[in-house]
């Protein structure tokens, strides 16, 4: 497990004295707020609640539900966007609306030093033009550490990843037809098919182009990367990762929540 902070000023400082808007109410309270009975608090600092990796690494979390219970392990966590925003993506995710908190200028990401991507600036570009000039090289694997990698992956399959859809799990993907988990079978079983991880990916992007002004109302910080934090019931820093690019929201993106299972 990785315990150095890059930060000068310790991440738990920084999130001790953060104040943001949670979804569920609309108030603006500590996200540490109903922390005090778990033995961990794991705070997610997510980009825009419309990308790839805040969509993946909730749907990860929702995988691993028993393991979160098991370790008593308490998760809160903050993206960039608005209430409505966040809301939309706790419907489809089924994240709590009571753990989601929302950074609208993306203030907190600045002050934990989270990577804010690419940052290329053509002078004839409006600030906006430019943000998706840089979020198109990143995904190209300019400025985004492994993310081609990543995307090759999702096609290819993953012998050290588990699989993803259930046998009898239903995948819409509209316009396309309907398909059960059980066609990667054909492929195998027991670890991550070809082109299952990409199927996901594909159904979060519908989901978010469908409804994109709702999930991202500010395309400023589309670069903008997030970082994981898990803290122990006396606020000790015991595990951290920082993205480092798109599709980069885990040290081990094969099994995203592996660092869980060494806690005690």
């Amino acid at each position: 497990m990785s315990i150095i902070s890059t930060t000068k000023i310790s991440p738990y400082f920084i999130f001790s004295k953060t104040q943001k808007q949670r979804v569920s109410d609309a108030k603006t309270i500590s996200i540490f707020s109903d922390c005090q009975s778990f033995n961990y608090t794991l705070v997610i600092v997510l980009p825009q609640l419309g990308d790839f990796d805040s969509l993946e690494y909730v749907w990860w979390l929702n995988k691993e539900t028993d393991l979160l219970k098991t370790k008593n392990v308490t998760v809160k966590a903050i993206a960039i966007g608005n209430r409505e925003s966040g809301k939309k993506f706790c419907q489809y995710t089924g994240f709590s609306e009571d753990n989601l908190f929302i950074d609208s200028k993306a203030e907190l990401h600045r002050e934990l030093k989270l990577y804010q991507g690419l940052n290329w600036n053509l002078a004839f570009f409006s600030p906006i033009q430019n943000a998706w000039l840089n979020l198109l090289l990143m995904c190209a694997g300019i400025g985004s550490k492994g993310t081609l990698k990543e995307v090759f992956r999702g096609y290819i399959g993953d012998k050290n990843a588990p699989s993803l859809f259930r046998e009898n799990e239903e995948i819409n993907i509209k316009p396309l037809p309907m398909i059960k988990g059980s066609l990667f079978n054909r492929a195998g079983k027991d670890y991550q098919r070809p082109f299952e991880l990409a199927t996901l990916r594909l159904q979060n992007m519908i989901e978010v182009l469908k409804h994109w002004r709702t999930y991202v109302p500010d395309d400023q910080y589309i670069t903008q990367r997030g970082g994981t934090f898990l803290f122990n019931k006396g606020g000790e820093l015991i595990y951290e990762h920082r993205d480092k690019g798109i599709l980069g929201f885990a040290e081990n993106m094969s099994n995203p929540l592996t660092f869980l299972t060494k806690l005690t």
